[in-house]
């Protein structure tokens, strides 16, 4: 028995042709399911954020987040991530003081600046500008939710006698920041609680703590896996899964690619046919006993304290719920 890693899924609300069905519904049965996975032992559930796609993606996070805080009483709820650029800062930070009372002090936000020019032309935004708005939205957010009334002068925001209010009994919601390059990780080091993203990137974020003065032995790294899956017959898993997490890998490799703003290249960033993803290994699929020893060698590498996956789009929810059931009954107790 190890301790300290927490499990949770991601929904994305997509609701992509193949499987399309009305809004009101898949939007009531993804509801049904947090719950359940509440009541089966996973941590949290969390909600990302894009626009403009043509699948229906979730463009309004905290929306969503309302509704599952009124579904669940125990799990994290959160954005993973939540394009922060996009917002106005004491509206967010106020939106989401209300959310954390709602939520009785369960919100845990990630953060990101977003790699897609024409999310920010449509909200009227200048991309190339993007992590200089980010940074005084960080400043701004910090200081609304530590209580303080916010004079703010800056090149994008300006505001007089701010504040939030009320906030919840703990204040301050945890804030983790994602990104890739060293710039991101200096973001993080220097606005976050903790770091959202891949593992790989440990080394320097540790390096970005320590030229920040921090001791990253109090770092907070929260690791999205969203093309991990557990099962007992991994051939059988992989045809049925495939074209779900096909349609998944396919939609983000072309968004990625629009800008080539994301820092990151590979396979993983690639449209494919459905064969060649098959092929690819990008969706693991991993016995109870592969996982368990796959989460081990990731806590040796790495002082992770949570892991999300994620309810691919189309899948049926009781389908998805045999793959978590199998998961919180053969691989959540190894480390609770």
């Amino acid at each position: 028995m190890t301790g300290g890693l927490e499990f949770s899924y991601l929904y994305d609300f997509r609701n992509p042709a193949p499987w399309g069905r009305p809004p009101e519904a898949l939007y009531a049965e993804i509801l049904d399911v947090v719950a359940e996975t509440e009541a089966l032992g996973f941590d949290g559930a969390f909600v990302p954020e894009h626009h403009l796609a043509e699948d229906g993606y979730m463009s309004s996070p905290l929306v969503a987040l309302a509704a599952m805080a009124a579904r669940t009483r125990r799990m994290r709820l959160g954005t993973g991530i939540a394009l922060a650029p996009l917002y106005e800062p004491l509206r967010f930070a106020q939106d989401c003081a209300v959310l954390d009372s709602l939520s009785g002090g369960r919100l845990q936000l990630g953060l990101a600046i977003g790699y897609r020019a024409r999310e920010y032309a449509a909200h009227g935004l200048d991309f190339t500008k993007r992590g200089a708005r980010f940074d005084e939205f960080l400043e701004i957010v910090r200081r609304l939710w530590s209580g303080e009334t916010v004079d703010f002068e800056g090149r994008f925001f300006t505001l007089h006698g701010a504040k939030a209010g009320p906030l919840s009994s703990r204040g301050h919601i945890p804030l983790y920041i994602g990104g890739f390059a060293p710039k991101a990780m200096e973001r993080v080091a220097r606005h976050g609680d903790g770091y959202f993203g891949n593992p790989e990137i440990w080394p320097l974020y540790r390096e970005k703590l320590e030229a920040a003065g921090k001791d990253p032995a109090d770092a907070r790294i929260w690791i999205q896996g969203l093309m991990l899956v557990v099962a007992e017959d991994k051939a059988a898993a992989l045809d049925e899964l495939a074209p779900h997490f096909h349609h998944v890998n396919n939609s983000y490799g072309g968004w990625m690619n629009e800008d080539k703003a994301i820092g990151l290249d590979g396979p993983t960033i690639q449209a494919m046919s459905l064969d060649a993803f098959k092929a690819s290994g990008i969706l693991q699929i991993l016995t109870p006993s592969e996982a368990v020893a796959y989460f081990h060698r990731l806590l040796e590498k790495a002082p992770v304290e949570q892991f999300t996956m994620m309810m691919p789009p189309g899948l049926p929810a009781e389908r998805f719920l045999a793959y978590a059931g199998l998961f919180a009954r053969e691989v959540l107790p190894h480390f609770q």
